[in-house]
């Protein structure tokens, strides 16, 4: 059996503004193109299909077109909610849905009910987990311990139930969570305090194959325990990260092989620093100029109009950050700073911060002059 595993869509987001439709759209064509290439019998959607609660109703449209697409070229589809979805309006329509073959896994009371899938050695069942947040699901899982940890196991404590049951030795989870030992980027929702968002990966031994969701890297946890990652890069630091799908082969023994599926690439982001002058005319940064790109100026002083001229150069540019080389950084809090001192000095160590220089005389006068105002104009008549 060849399953393809992907999530974190993410479809409805941009990065910094940035329209990230016609990219998201073409990863989608891409996914089609997979499930046909590969005669892929099973597309597992491992959550964060959206970016948010309500998406944009052009999100919706395309994830409408990839699902009917997907399971027009052959391939069931088992899809879960992750933290950025809504479970509820993700899950509209899914006793419908599953008679054509599109499985919506978003209630966890429904979490223990399998996708049967069925190849010449017999039966694969598949159990899709949507994202469990440990106080809203109470309701719905009783009995389930506090926390993530707990919540999931007693998610996992009833599909082996359920496995054991059915006599399924091959079994498959889709889970959307954060696994100890999975490496965060940041562009995911932080669903931790103080690390207790993490489950151990241990919770999931003696599944054939766990695809999970959360994560925007895509990386093996353990040999069964994956993420796929996001399709994209929703944020500069996930510059480095080689994004893809998972194509999985499940043999009478359970997995076989798991081979990285590369995601077509729309636009490369790229983080540069250094000083103004240097980037817009050193011949080093010449092959930039088509990439999504942050820029951190090291200048002694914040140069006028910066953005505008970088712009020139880096079309694409959406990220601008000032750290002046030789500036020593103030790790003190705001009240720290500014304890003790007067309007006309914090307004002054403003501009100092700003540029990286004292403000003149000048300004200094504009400045005392402005606040007398401000007085003046607070005094009863």
């Amino acid at each position: 059996m060849r399953i393809l595993h992907t999530s974190d869509w993410h479809l409805g987001r941009s990065l910094h503004r940035a329209d990230l439709r016609a990219a998201q759209a073409a990863f989608l064509d891409h996914l089609v193109g997979v499930v046909r290439a590969e005669k892929v019998d099973a597309v597992l959607v491992a959550g964060d299909v959206y970016d948010r609660a309500v998406p944009p109703v052009d999100a919706v449209g395309l994830c409408e077109d990839a699902l009917f697409r997907l399971r027009d070229a052959g391939a069931r589809i088992v899809l879960t909610s992750g933290n950025h979805d809504s479970a509820r309006r993700l899950g509209f329509g899914a006793s419908l849905f599953a008679r054509t073959g599109v499985h919506l896994r978003t209630r966890p009371g429904a979490l223990a009910e399998p996708v049967l899938l069925e190849d010449r050695h017999g039966t694969v069942a598949v159990y899709g987990v949507p994202y469990l947040e440990p106080d809203a699901v109470r309701g719905e899982l009783p009995g389930a311990p506090g926390g993530h940890a707990g919540v999931l196991g007693h998610a996992v404590g009833r599909i082996r139930a359920d496995a054991d049951a059915r006599g399924a030795r091959r079994r498959v989870v889709i889970a959307h969570g954060w696994v100890t030992g999975g490496a965060a980027s940041e562009s995911e929702r932080d669903i931790t305090v103080g690390g207790t968002g993490q489950v151990p990966a241990g919770l999931f031994d003696g599944f054939s194959y766990v695809a999970l969701g959360h994560l925007h890297g895509q990386q093996a946890v353990d040999g069964h325990l994956r993420y796929s990652g996001s399709p994209l890069p929703y944020s500069f630091s996930e510059a480095s990260h080689r994004k893809g799908s998972w194509l999985v082969e499940l043999d009478a023994a359970g997995l076989r092989r798991a081979e990285t599926i590369p995601a077509p690439a729309y636009r490369r982001l790229s983080v540069l620093r250094g000083r103004l002058a240097d980037l817009l005319g050193s011949p080093a940064y010449a092959g930039y100029a088509d990439d999504f790109v942050s820029v951190t100026l090291t200048d002694p002083g914040r140069p006028q109009a910066a953005m505008d001229a970088l712009r020139a150069r880096f079309p694409h540019v959406l990220v601008l950050g000032f750290e002046p080389e030789g500036a020593a950084p103030d790790s003190r809090g705001y009240r720290a700073r500014v304890a003790g001192r007067g309007d006309l000095e914090i307004a002054g160590q403003f501009v100092a911060h700003v540029r990286n220089s004292p403000a003149t005389e000048g300004e200094t006068k504009l400045l005392r002059e402005a606040f007398a105002a401000v007085r003046a104009g607070e005094e009863p008549s």
